[in-house]
């Protein structure tokens, strides 16, 4: 922005007065004189309201105050910030102050910016030195303008008076006074209510001046609203005119408005990526309340929508609590980015996590996503303008390297389970056990969405689309009706065409039974609601894939609670054994065993290469069994009852290892009476994390610190407890079948996971971990039994679970330590 009226020296003087001024006034209030003068001093005093303002007035060249001199008012030379300043300071302790004069100082020719703790520059020489001053003239941060001309200071303290200057000496430049603003600091709601959205491609402002690219679906003519509307807010390409995201297919589909909004640095959206930095919160924000202001938008408020990233958005999003946002319906979501997907148990992901973190900065270069290119191509101007910014873009694989232990400054800002109790809007939750993507540790958070208690949580086993199998997709469609569209839902023949298209595009199946509609027979609106809203908060389906057609998305049964951890679950234990059995009872004697420490199996996937495969009714697995020596495994004898179990589980181990560290993997399944082994979950651990958070693990749930001021090598030749968390999961264990947990290297039990395991020892020497099963050295498995399990489901084909291979059974004989 360039100053284009007036004197641009008096305007210069002007806004760096005044912003000085005004930050000393808010930020100290009465100002005591005291420090050194500059020139002849009165005395010192309070420095008042009518002081600054006459400070003010003497740094814009008016009379001085009595009894100080005007000095030379025929000087032509530039007056600097730093000697503006020095006036100020000698204004405020009573000290004679030259009267400045209009100057030759630089229009200049950069704009500053303010924005949520952040102020960013377009438009600057390239490669010059940038300067971020505060209200007192103290250099905050520095900076260098890139090929573009642009910078962005991150982290800057919340407050007014910033100013950037760019260069020194004759040459320097200096920016207008802006802002670094609070994330909760809103707009005036007129700043929503001037903009005018339309059906189709267009831009939206947000309070910072960026414009998110965004792409309008209208169910009719705008004037024949007001429409129910849903927003998918990702960075993925929701605002790609050409090519919906998945909820809004749905949604538009079956009567809503839908609007696509690509998050800031993504598409053609303005400003750069930063995975989930407080200004995508915010945007989300500001896009709610302008798309509710619309005439269009039913009862002017907007529900969200999308899973995956579009669902975690909404996690983000919510925190902040936008007046006009009526609900949000996240699927397939995370709990904790570091400790859930990224470095489970503290070990680097790199299938899954790596490969989606390298298409996001991929994705946020200039034209990283096809459509966005085309529209540059074909002269887009604001997305032209909107690129500005982009080589500004953090590297995020060096962020994912750098943060290989757990800062809460930096991890818990990324981690839902920290926010979500501010979250004050009704709640529609869906994922699955098996979710091959983000993973299952998401459910470890629903018990801390205590702002609302309009809760309504499904669970079920399977991969990362199964939050969108039939069961869950007519409760998610009366979600919508309820809280969003504000009628009796009804599943409309439309829905049915949807979900038909779902079923055989992505499951591989035909035929799919659907829930008839539930509330029919209500006699109003009211009663409808009350009786949905009368549900139990929390669903658990079960063996879906275990019945007609084998391995579609159709549950056998299911189980409903109210809480969560859920409120009749009690730790079942089982102590390993000699001879690789699990037991009750408490061993006894001085058993141990060990197995060779494999990184190899790291890279090892149990669905090889199969991509979006693994959600066909029949994918083509390939869960190799554990070799001998290389393991460790433990059975119990076939059980007497049907168990069944919902929620994390813990493996109590007794380490003792050659090597300072090891990785552990966990891997729970079940022994069937017909000579299978099906697949349940599996926990990880890298050794030296092993230190607890006493405060927030339980016996069914080990909980690490992952501080770098808790990592601690193993003892040489000394058992150590290393608590594994078993990820949570739902599932019956029939009587008959056996119960095996295994411990062995990270890698073989999961189609998309990979991990960055620590290598064997330079020298070739191999590492051996002993785990105890001693009377001193109990190790033990730990499982979240739900009590009078009634189950009449027979026990499922192999393989038919969704999400869960199914193997011939192959023993593992243990080697004695």
């Amino acid at each position: 922005m360039r100053l284009l009226d007036g004197s641009i020296g008096q305007r210069v003087r002007a806004s760096v007065a005044a912003a000085v001024a005004l930050a000393l006034l808010l930020g100290v209030g009465p100002l005591h004189a005291g420090a050194a003068c500059v020139g002849d001093c009165e005395g010192t005093g309070v420095v008042t309201v009518i002081d600054l303002v006459t400070m003010v007035n003497i740094a814009l060249g008016a009379a001085p105050i009595s009894g100080c001199t005007a000095g030379d008012s025929n000087n032509d030379e530039a007056i600097t910030v730093d000697e503006i300043l020095v006036s100020v300071g000698n204004a405020l302790n009573g000290c004679s102050v030259p009267t400045p004069t209009p100057t030759s100082t630089p229009v200049p020719t950069f704009a500053a910016h303010g924005s949520v703790e952040q102020i960013y520059v377009t438009d600057a020489d390239p490669g010059a030195a940038l300067e971020l001053h505060d209200g007192n003239g103290q250099t905050v941060q520095t900076g260098t303008a890139d090929a573009q001309g642009s910078f962005i200071f991150r982290q800057v303290p919340v407050g007014g008076g910033y100013l950037v200057v760019m260069g020194s000496g004759a040459s320097q430049q200096v920016s207008q006074p802006v802002a670094a603003t609070d994330p909760n600091d809103a707009p005036d709601p007129s700043f929503y209510a001037n903009q005018q959205i339309k059906g189709g491609y267009q831009y939206l402002t947000t309070r910072d001046g960026t414009k998110l690219a965004i792409m309008v679906y209208l169910p009719g003519p705008i004037d024949k609203g007001p429409y129910p509307t849903v927003i998918e807010y990702s960075g993925y390409d929701p605002a790609n005119p050409s090519s919906p995201q998945p909820s809004t297919l749905i949604t538009s589909g079956i009567g809503y408005a839908a609007v696509g909004i690509n998050m800031r640095g993504t598409g053609c959206s303005g400003g750069t990526f930063d995975y989930f930095e407080t200004l995508q919160s915010t945007d989300g924000y500001d896009a709610i309340e302008v798309i509710a202001a619309q005439p269009w938008v039913k009862n002017h408020k907007v529900g969200m929508v999308g899973i995956s990233y579009p669902g975690i958005s909404q996690l983000f999003v919510a925190q902040y609590q936008p007046p006009h946002l009526a609900a949000i319906a996240p699927l397939s979501v995370i709990a904790n980015t570091a400790l859930g997907t990224l470095y489970p148990g503290g070990i680097l992901n790199n299938g899954f996590a790596i490969s989606w973190a390298s298409d996001r900065q991929h994705d946020s270069m200039v034209g990283g996503q096809p459509w966005s290119q085309t529209r540059l191509d074909n002269g887009d101007q604001i997305c032209i303008d909107n690129m500005k910014l982009r080589a500004q873009t953090p590297d995020l694989l060096t962020k994912v390297y750098e943060n290989s232990v757990y800062d809460p400054a930096i991890a818990d800002a990324l981690a839902p389970a920290t926010f979500v109790h501010k979250i004050n809007v009704p709640v529609f939750l869906a994922g699955a056990w098996q979710d091959e993507q983000v993973g299952p540790h998401f459910a470890t958070m629903l018990g801390n969405f205590t702002g609302t208690d309009k809760l309504h949580f499904s669970l079920i086993n399977g991969g990362h689309i199964d939050a969108l199998d039939p069961p869950i997709f007519t409760r998610w469609l009366e979600f919508l009706s309820f809280y969003v569209q504000n009628e009796i839902p009804h599943f409309p023949d439309s829905a049915r065409l949807v979900l038909a298209g779902i079923a055989q595009g992505l499951f591989g199946v035909s035929h799919l039974t659907i829930e008839p509609d539930r509330f029919t027979n209500e006699p109003s609106f009211e009663a409808a609601l009350a009786s949905f809203e009368s549900d139990p908060k929390i669903r658990v389906l079960f063996d879906s894939g275990a019945t007609a057609p084998i391995g579609g998305p159709q549950q056998s049964f299911e189980r409903s609670f109210n809480q969560w951890p859920i409120e009749t679950a009690q730790p079942a234990i089982w102590y390993f054994q000699d001879g690789g059995r699990l037991d009750p009872a408490l061993p006894a004697g001085n058993g141990a065993d060990s197995y060779l420490y494999d990184p190899s199996r790291s890279q090892l996937a149990s669905c090889h290469n199969c991509g979006d495969g693994v959600w066909l009714a029949k994918p083509p697995w390939d869960w190799q069994p554990l070799p001998d020596g290389k393991a460790v495994a433990y059975v119990t004898d076939p059980l007497t009852d049907t168990v069944e179990v919902i929620g994390s589980g813990s493996i109590d181990l007794w380490l003792k290892s050659t090597a300072t560290d090891t990785d552990l993997q966990v891997t729970l399944s079940e022994i069937r009476p017909d000579g299978k082994e099906t697949y349940v979950q599996t926990g990880w651990l890298r050794a030296t994390h092993r230190k607890l958070d006493d405060n927030a693990s339980t016996i069914l749930r080990p909980v690490q610190t992952h501080y770098a001021t808790d990592v601690a090598d193993l003892p040489a030749g000394e058992f150590v407890q290393a608590r594994v968390e078993l990820f949570p999961f739902g599932h019956v264990f029939r009587a008959g079948s056996r119960i095996r947990i295994s411990v062995e290297g990270p890698g073989g039990d999961r189609p998309e996971w990979k991990f960055d395991a620590l290598p064997l020892p330079i020298d070739g020497s191999p590492v051996i971990n002993t785990i105890a099963h001693s009377a001193a050295y109990p190790s033990r498995l730990v499982l979240p039994m739900v009590p009078d399990a009634n189950v009449t489901a027979p026990l499922p084909p192999c393989p038919s679970l969704r999400g869960q291979p199914c193997r011939d059974y192959v023993a593992l004989t243990n080697t004695a330590g």
